[in-house]
């Protein structure tokens, strides 16, 4: 009899232990098959309100609700052995309170099973997170460009490009760190000042359009892949799949009308005493 080894899922102390170290993987997921191929490879997955604009359409992940991000975490979860599976908390369903966002956050971790959420701000969130850690929520935290504040920044523009803007972004990174979350995301800031970041805190920096120097990187999966529209600068395509996907599809539509699929190879046949007994009329 052989015994089978049992694969530990990863935590978030042990990311918060790989500070300084082996970087950090992470990609996002809103699938189960998708979650299972990612798992082999990623340290984290993200379960990313960015679903909003890549499974719907929606133009930014402003309409994204709870239950969405639940029924994706779920998903997630199922296909997902071996790495940290974190949720993002959708716009509206932290922000009004601490307790607000420490509600929304034990539905989430209820529901999805997930090892960790993950909440946009900075300095305005610090008291938030706090509160959360102290109640066994791990929290990653987001700030640079924040997605679910693009009405107020003016849409999806770079942070930091300018020194003399720099402190308010380091301030966000440091309360963050200060407050009790696990990690920071850093998304969209110029290269130098996620560089200082990185240095100057004592949690992982996982880079979206940061530097090479964080501690980690996420993307999205459907970006990396070639599969969105419209991909930011800072996305490396590492494969093409939308002109395989457009040739499939186009070899099965022409077997269809052409009655060339099925074959015998993908249709039932009847058992073998009874494969003679029937008639056509």
């Amino acid at each position: 009899m052989s015994a089978q080894t049992e694969v530990k899922r990863l935590t978030a102390p042990d990311i918060l232990a790989r500070k300084g170290g082996l970087p950090i993987v992470t990609l996002t997921s809103y699938h189960a098959h998708t979650a299972a191929l990612l798992d082999r490879h990623c340290d984290v997955i993200l379960v990313g309100d960015s679903l909003g604009m890549v499974m719907h359409g929606l133009e930014s992940t402003i309409p994204v609700t709870l239950d969405m991000m639940i029924l994706q975490g779920q998903a997630v979860m199922r296909g997902s052995k071996h790495a940290l599976v974190v949720v993002d908390m959708p716009f509206g369903s932290y922000e009004a309170s601490k307790e607000q966002a420490f509600m929304s956050a034990v539905r989430v971790m209820k529901e999805t099973g997930c090892g960790a959420i993950k909440l946009e701000g900075g300095t305005r969130m610090a008291e938030t997170i706090a509160f959360l850690a102290e109640r066994g929520i791990p929290v990653m935290a987001h700030v640079g460009l924040t997605p679910q504040s693009i009405n107020s920044l003016g849409g999806f523009k770079t942070q930091g490009r300018d020194p003399a803007d720099w402190a308010p972004i380091e301030a966000d990174a440091k309360a963050v760190a200060q407050a009790g979350a696990f990690s920071v995301v850093i998304e969209a800031v110029a290269e130098p000042l996620a560089a200082k970041i990185t240095r100057d805190i004592a949690i992982p920096t996982i880079g979206i359009g940061a530097s090479a120097t964080c501690d980690g990187q996420v993307l999205v999966l459907e970006d990396m892949l070639g599969l969105s529209p419209r991909a930011p600068k800072f996305v490396k395509r590492y494969t093409d799949l939308g002109p395989a996907i457009d040739r499939a599809i186009s070899a099965y539509a022409a077997e269809v009308r052409s009655r060339a699929f099925p074959t015998a190879d993908h249709v039932y046949a009847l058992k073998g005493q009874n494969a003679g007994k029937v008639t056509q009329k």
